[in-house]
């Protein structure tokens, strides 16, 4: 069942045997309600910010807002203010117009004690300078939300009120011990777009897929790491495009068979034997021929532009195009990457 206004369809990929039911946005956005990226990685370190810092362990451990990533591990794996902090807030900068559908919270655990927000209030803004806070529809108070109980459970708080913005906060106002903070936002991208334009739904066919070359485990042809692979989240031992030699010049190309809009790419690496590879910079090029080719080029500088890749295994990667483009080919061309070029994708934008 959907929740929030979502119509549930029935979306076939190459036929019965990969259908699955997913619920879509109300009229006026696209995808599905979805979490928006602070567990994947999707959103940025650099897009997260907070009214102070708290330095443990005689100012060695930084509990910063990058840190706030809901299921987080480690020793310093969430965000905690200041102890000085009377009026502490962590934001989010979505670098874009997003739908808000809801917030899920969690506590963490710092130097061996319990610490959580018990209870917070949600506020937005548009250019990160005026900021409303959350009400509920017909109240006029602002809405208080209740928080968590413990350090690991999750709770999830949905809107009532959906809401538009690009920056968004949370004021934590009852704290266990100290404001300590994982958290994910949920909700839709604007129309804008930014669909997934088929890898991971299988969409986009097998044969549309290649690539310049295909490592092969041992040489063993069923061991191959193929073109056709490299789908977002694609499971299984080899479970992504990898390259045959670690070069400059190696390519995996996507054939969407007509011109599409493309306005993005996300990316994603893979492990091989324990091994961690993937591409931590690429290029891309588009072409509506396959033979003649253009690189993207940064809209200031007009010069190739460097995307940035992964940093591990898993995580999602995604960059939007500031200057999307219409083409039928796209290629991305690994600039640099970690053991051995790696990859996994999935591309964004319509049929407009």
């Amino acid at each position: 069942p959907c929740e929030n206004g979502g119509e549930c369809k029935l979306v076939t990929n190459r036929g019965d045997a990969f259908s699955e039911y997913m619920c879509i946005c109300p009229p006026g956005y696209t995808g599905k309600y979805y979490a928006l990226g602070m567990q994947t990685g999707a959103i940025a370190d650099t897009q997260l910010t907070a009214s102070s810092v708290h330095f443990g362990f005689l100012g060695l451990q930084r509990w910063g807002p990058e840190l706030a990533r809901l299921h987080k591990t480690g020793i310093v794996n969430a965000w905690t203010s200041s102890n000085y902090d009377k009026n502490p807030w962590i934001q989010v900068n979505l670098l874009k117009k997003m739908r808000f559908s809801g917030v899920v919270t969690q506590g963490a655990s710092r130097a061996g004690q319990t610490e959580y927000v018990r209870a917070y209030k949600v506020a937005y803004s548009l250019d990160g300078q005026e900021f409303e806070f959350y009400k509920d529809e017909g109240q006029n108070q602002e809405k208080v939300f209740t928080g968590n109980a413990d350090k690991y459970s999750t709770v999830t708080n949905m809107f009532n009120l959906p809401f538009t913005a690009q920056y968004f906060r949370i004021y934590p106002l009852v704290c266990r011990r100290a404001c300590t903070l994982r958290f994910e936002l949920v909700g839709c991208e604007m129309n804008g777009c930014s669909d997934p334009l088929g890898m991971k739904s299988h969409l986009i066919s097998d044969q549309q897929i290649t690539a310049s070359s295909v490592y092969k485990n041992w040489g063993i042809d069923a061991l191959a790491w193929h073109p056709h692979y490299a789908r977002l989240d694609k499971n299984g031992k080899s479970n992504a495009w990898a390259a045959l030699t670690n070069k400059q010049g190696e390519w995996l190309q996507i054939d969407l068979r007509r011109q599409k809009k493309v306005t993005g790419v996300v990316t994603q690496g893979a492990r091989d034997f324990g091994h961690i590879q993937y591409v931590a910079a690429y290029k891309v090029a588009y072409s509506d021929d396959g033979k003649s080719w253009t690189l993207y080029k940064d809209n200031k500088t007009n010069s190739i532009k460097i995307f940035q890749g992964n940093h591990d295994n898993n995580s999602h990667k995604k960059n939007m195009f500031d200057v999307p483009f219409y083409t039928r080919f796209v290629r991305i061309l690994p600039e640099s990457w970690h053991n051995r070029i790696t990859l996994r994708v999935e591309l964004l934008g319509c049929d407009e």
